[in-house]
């Protein structure tokens, strides 16, 4: 298979693992750790392509209900539709941790606590709360201006899934030999992270440098680095608490990225 080709499958295989995307599957689109690995470089791309999605709904809902109001409805319809697109995989991860961690449990009872079908409190708690506040600090962004709110879910959404990416470093261990975390985890570089942070990072200071000036950029690189820097403290615990990551705590970085790029955004719009 060519360079081209794998690079085509990885990406269609990223779109059918992340999204509700319908992407053909066949033999060659199988979700084993050689295939699995590049189709996670992939995941930035993913958020552009999500982000753009919701900033699209936000400003369709705010041009046709204007006012508070209106923004608060805009960002409750974008986050979503983001849900939906991701048949709230993310969700599910982040609820998943976050019943886990709570448990106070060895690490063994705290995996297969994360592994069952239900949720907790600490789940239900935590879903509702982030939730809400990704909603808040949506809308807050979209009262401040509409552009602003569309560039920070599209940064959001971007920082969120670069959190996974780097999360699948060589130096993050497995929690457990099978299930998803097992497929990607320790299988990208650091330089593949790194490479994508710079490149976000100075994608964000050119949008934001061009549409809202040198201050919004500086707000713009400020919030992706507090986003990753949010995602490396949640990681750092779970590999503590766990004994390494996996899928659902995958979901939980991203989750909690998005949801730091949000707040701080709001907070210093």
């Amino acid at each position: 298979m060519s360079r081209t080709r794998r690079a085509v499958v990885s990406l269609l295989l990223a779109l059918t693992m992340f999204t509700i995307m319908p992407v053909p599957v066949t033999s060659t689109l199988r979700a084993d750790r050689t295939a699995a690995r590049p189709a996670i470089v992939w995941l930035p791309m993913i958020g552009v392509l999500l982000g753009a999605v919701a900033a699209v709904v936000l400003y369709g809902v705010h041009t046709l209900a204007i006012g508070p109001v209106g923004d608060y409805l805009a960002a409750t319809l974008a986050i979503s539709v983001l849900a939906m697109a991701t048949r709230c995989l993310h969700l599910d991860g982040l609820a998943d941790t976050a019943d886990g961690l709570g448990s106070r449990a060895a690490p063994a009872r705290a995996l297969a606590i994360m592994r069952r079908s239900d949720i907790g409190p600490f789940g239900v708690v935590t879903l509702l709360l982030v939730i809400m506040v990704q909603i808040s600090a949506l809308a807050q962004c979209m009262h401040l201006d509409v552009t602003f709110g569309m560039r920070a879910i599209v940064l959001a959404t971007v920082t969120g899934r670069l959190a996974v990416v780097m999360a699948c470093a060589r130096h993050v261990p497995s929690a457990r030999p099978d299930g998803f975390g097992a497929l990607v985890a320790a299988g990208l570089s650091r330089l593949t992270g790194w490479g994508w942070s710079v490149l976000t990072l100075g994608l964000a200071w050119l949008v934001a440098n061009a549409t809202g000036g040198f201050r919004e950029a500086i707000l713009d690189v400020c919030a992706v680095l507090a986003g990753l820097v949010a995602a490396v403290v949640l990681r750092t615990i779970a590999v503590r608490r766990f004994g390494g990551v996996t899928g659902d705590v995958f979901g939980s970085l991203l989750e909690t990225a998005t949801t730091t790029v949000l707040v701080v955004l709001a907070l210093g719009g």
